[in-house]
């Protein structure tokens, strides 16, 4: 069951993944992810989520760099892991380590009591991002079933 969770292709399916993104500024663009979240059936609550990213990243931004960030957050109502990718084509300025621009999003909400794997999976989208090449290959993927295919293959 744990391995199942770790797997990134089996958590983010084509309908959690939006490639445009519209949001010109972060609070803009974590609204417009979370109603991503929200529309996976998962959550109910959008108020609480957004609340619970937006205390996230008052504590650092999740802008890791390299035009990627993964705003996240645990969740007392989370009825599993919802993770959903967003693309922005133009990039936002998101508070990023490195000062560029931001074009991939993973958000990822978890239920509350599932810290464990709730890091388990950030650290396995950390790994993903951390190779220059998938990143863009991630950036410049033409639909959402090639978004999968890299992602799939990047865990072979």
């Amino acid at each position: 069951m744990e391995k199942k969770v770790l797997q990134l292709a089996g958590l983010l399916k084509e309908k959690c993944i939006n490639l445009s993104l519209e949001g010109h500024n972060k609070k803009k663009l974590l609204e417009e992810l979370v109603d991503f979240v929200v529309e996976s059936g998962k959550i109910k609550d959008k108020k609480a989520i957004l609340r619970e990213i937006v205390k996230r990243e008052k504590l650092g931004s999740t802008g890791i760099g390299y035009g990627v960030a993964i705003p996240h957050a645990k969740a007392q109502k989370a009825h599993g892991f919802v993770l959903v990718l967003g693309r922005h084509d133009e990039g936002i300025d998101f508070g990023a380590l490195d000062g560029a621009r931001t074009h991939l999003f993973f958000m990822l909400v978890s239920p509350e009591k599932e810290v464990g794997n709730h890091l388990k999976i950030l650290a396995e989208i950390s790994r993903l991002v951390k190779d220059k090449f998938i990143v863009e290959r991630l950036k410049n993927a033409r639909d959402k079933k090639e978004i999968v295919r890299i992602i799939e293959a990047y865990q072979g």
